[in-house]
């Protein structure tokens, strides 16, 4: 079965056909690291995971690349309130991303190139375009060069937009561009920002806009032509859009198929840091909530769909995941962890119709129902066969809760030994409570337990803690 990806250049569903045969390039927008990442940025770092695992699942060769851009308005702004370099701030911020991105177990991408590092990458692009009489450097000398947008005909055409629908600025714009449309290619150097924020180039000292960083390095580490092109809905215009223009006009071919992930909102507007409406990692796990629970929270929504956050909704999320993981144990505990094999059917045709991984979850707790049946039998055939599946079809999704990378379903903590040991011994004098017939002290310690978000199951095996809800 061939997998189907809805392409935003043309409004369809398409069959995936890479332009090599067995491999396949993948450009995903990231962020810029002007602040701390919060889980909406998160959303689409879990969901092209996901479409780059079942790919590698597939037999497809992944060249997997994922920028930063590192200089832009919004870090020189705050390096000029808080008096520290801009790229100081970018680098905190960006060691505080990676964090998040292993926390979630998110593989890391073959390369991450800053924009930074591609300054002659981009000169080279922009002095294509000039040549082409699609740019020009502003009639002022200022260092400034535009992209012209009426030079290129199909402008708009990713986004829907039209040309002239589009309305000039109320403030009067940028004087030296020669259409309100124009946008920024280069930009010269300014009195206010620091002088360690510009380039030398053949129009001047100056930096990078936004746009030409990507179609830069997307060409650099991809090739003039690439499979996918993914990011956020919100960048489809006018950043995708302007990286199409650009490249297509230096006679590039760019990306085969755009691939946008929805937004998670926060009410009715999407998480932003200048809306002042985020949430980040830490205030997740600061509510009980796992790091593999929020990646389930994530990737359970179809990739497509809009998420409207809220505590509730992710508590649920939590719970879900946890029916997951008791069963993976229990099963474990009775025919070992096996080994993961062949996803079912099912499955893997949920993935491969467009990534449908809210269909595929429900084949997975579909496998887990009958697991339970066969663990309420004593089959350790079927318990075998529905923990293998399981397994199988959560590791494509980042989701296994044996994986290594979860520290097989436990907290991973310094103090993670400690716990295990305090804990054992309050099961110990539980023990000692049920031996002498002392049912109150035996509730009694379960209960102070529970009061500090250990859950205690008993099994045949005797006794098994989880962290659970406080």
């Amino acid at each position: 079965m061939t997998l189907r990806l809805y392409d935003t250049a043309t409004r369809s569903v398409r069959d995936f056909v890479p332009k090599t045969p067995g491999q396949v390039g993948i450009y995903l927008c990231g962020l810029t690291v002007q602040s701390t990442p919060h889980i909406g940025h998160l959303r689409g770092g879990v969901n092209y995971d996901v479409l780059r695992r079942w790919l590698l699942h597939t037999n497809h060769d992944v060249t997997f690349v994922r920028n930063i851009t590192d200089v832009d308005d919004k870090i020189l702004d705050k390096a000029a309130v808080s008096g520290r370099p801009f790229w100081s701030i970018a680098f905190a911020n960006k060691l505080v991303l990676d964090a998040n991105y292993r926390d979630l177990n998110v593989l890391p991408p073959t390369y991450e190139p800053l924009a930074t590092g591609h300054i002659p990458e981009m000169h080279e692009l922009i002095a294509t375009l000039i040549e082409l009489g699609h740019a020009y450097p502003a009639a002022g000398g200022n260092g400034d060069v535009y992209f012209d947008v009426p030079s290129y005909a199909q402008y708009g055409a990713l986004s829907g937009q039209n040309p002239d629908d589009m309305r000039p600025p109320t403030d009067g714009g940028e004087p030296d561009k020669r259409d309100y449309r124009d946008f920024a290619l280069w930009k010269g150097v300014k009195a206010d920002e620091p002088a360690d924020a510009s380039w030398p180039s053949p129009w001047g000292r100056g930096r990078p806009g936004w746009h030409i960083e990507c179609s830069a390095m997307a060409r650099r580490y991809l090739g003039d032509e690439f499979d996918i092109h993914g990011g956020g809905l919100d960048l489809t215009f006018p950043h995708h859009e302007n990286e199409i223009a650009q490249s297509r006009s230096a006679g590039l071919p760019f990306a085969r198929y755009w691939v946008h992930n929805a937004l998670l909102n926060l009410g009715e507007a999407k998480m932003s840091k200048s809306l002042g409406n985020v949430i980040d990692v830490a205030a997740v796990t600061a509510m009980g909530i796992r790091p593999v629970e929020l990646r389930y929270y994530l990737a359970a929504p179809h990739y497509r769909s809009r998420m409207d956050y809220s505590d509730e909704s992710l508590r649920e999320a939590a719970v879900a995941y946890r029916r997951i993981e008791g069963f993976v144990q229990r099963a474990a505990e009775v025919v070992g962890p096996g080994r993961p094999k062949d996803v079912p059917p099912s499955f893997a045709a949920a993935m491969n119709d467009d990534l449908n991984t809210s269909a595929a979850l429900a084949v997975v707790h579909d496998t887990i129902r009958e697991g339970n049946t066969a663990l309420a039998a004593g089959d350790e055939a079927g318990i075998r066969g529905a923990l293998t599946a399981v397994r199988a079809m959560l590791g494509l999704l980042g989701l296994d809760p044996l994986d290594p990378a979860w520290g097989n379903g436990e907290a991973k903590s310094d103090l993670k030994p400690v716990v295990d040991a305090l804990v054992k011994l309050a099961l110990e004098q539980r023990a000692q409570a049920r031996a002498r017939k002392d049912w109150s002290a035996a509730d009694s310690v379960r209960d102070q337990l529970k009061n500090a978000g250990i859950q205690v199951e008993d099994t045949p095996a005797g006794p098994r803690w989880t962290v659970g809800e406080h």
